[in-house]
């Protein structure tokens, strides 16, 4: 039996074996703060950040927050855990394919939705709507809520007790950047999640469409089908070998012309019959209001929120009570309001 592979063998085999366009995790740019115990004896760095966001609590809620359709009736549509999980599997495919760093894409890709509100891009539009009603008395409110730099203030500022979990440059940057309203990552690995965020979402939104009967496949544009694919997995696939052979040159991650246009010919279908559909609209307003209570409660009460969400003066109250709406999951957006607005029964 051998002995096992230090972090110094896994750095080497890294320059052996990897593009010399690669993040290579021995020349990170590094941590905000000096770890106390040094380098890990058998990790790389970028290892060691996949392991702390897994290990975070804002990954475990994923598990119970929303990805398109609210509070379904079935044990098979996607939640924000299950959609991270499949835009990991894509990324690191494309990653190893390509010889770049498959361990910074993995933790860029993990990390990436912690900062999702509960109830999808509903919880993000409520929120953005309290920050218009509180500007007036809030001079430093932003005009809106952005999951991607929730993401970042999650690992930077909130986990592990207001420390945060002090990754790498590189994986925040990933993260920061995985949006299209964000700048492009400075990395390729932050490219690959990027777009392996986009290829996940419109490969799965439709397969859930599909499984609530909103859509068929047979509905798609033709476009769609006849470029992608008329399956689930055909399209995943199609879109997936795209990028890694459009990208094979490592001088940018690319789709093709054709690939890309269906790809968005899909979204913007998504948008129209799905995305804005009363199967999965029917129950956004009431969501809305009970992001947009809770965070008009806290503000209001503040002291009744966690000590942890208390405990920092420092920081503008208005961000301290997102900090705090934002990571609640679903279930537990929908316990508290019950709690403080419903009126309890009698006990006699």
């Amino acid at each position: 039996m051998g002995l096992p592979l230090t972090r110094e063998m896994l750095e080497a085999l890294e320059v052996e074996r990897l593009s010399h366009r690669a993040a290579l995790s021995s020349r990170s740019r590094g941590r905000e703060h000096a770890s106390r115990k040094g380098p890990d004896p058998f990790r790389t760095e970028y290892m060691r950040d996949r392991d702390r966001i897994i290990h975070c609590k804002s990954f475990r809620r994923l598990s119970h927050k929303t990805q398109v359709f609210l509070a379904p009736e079935g044990d098979h549509y996607r939640t924000r855990l299950t959609h991270t999980l499949e835009v990991s599997q894509i990324a690191r495919s494309v990653a190893r394919s390509l010889a770049l760093n498959e361990d910074l894409t993995e933790a860029i890709a993990l990390g990436h939705d912690l900062g999702h509100t509960p109830f999808g891009h509903t919880g993000e539009t409520a929120l953005t709507e309290c920050y218009a009603d509180i500007s007036g008395g809030f001079a430093d409110a932003p005009q809106a809520f952005e999951h991607h730099e929730q993401s970042v203030r999650v690992v930077e500022r909130l986990e592990y007790g207001g420390k945060g979990l002090n990754l790498t440059w590189e994986v925040r940057d990933g993260i920061r950047g995985h949006t299209r309203d964000a700048a492009e990552p400075a990395t390729l690995e932050g490219s690959i999640v990027r777009r392996a965020d986009k290829i996940a979402y419109v490969s799965h939104d439709v397969d859930d469409a599909v499984r609530a009967g909103v859509i068929s496949d047979e509905d798609l544009p033709e476009e769609a089908r006849r470029v992608l694919g008329a399956t689930h997995v055909e399209r995943i696939g199609t879109m997936v070998q795209d990028l890694t052979v459009m990208s094979a040159d490592l001088d940018g991650i690319r789709m093709s012309d054709e690939v890309l246009s269906a790809m968005k010919c899909l979204e913007r279908y998504l948008w129209d019959a799905v995305y804005t559909s009363p199967d999965a609209k029917a129950e956004e307003p009431k969501a809305r209001e009970v992001v947009k209570h809770l965070f008009m409660h806290y503000l209001e009460h503040p002291e009744q929120m966690p000590a942890e969400y208390v405990a920092h003066p420092e920081e503008p109250l208005w961000q301290r009570v997102t900090d705090y709406v934002a990571g609640m999951t679903d279930r537990y957006a929908l316990t508290t309001y019950k709690e403080l607005f419903l009126p309890k029964a009698w006990m006699i």
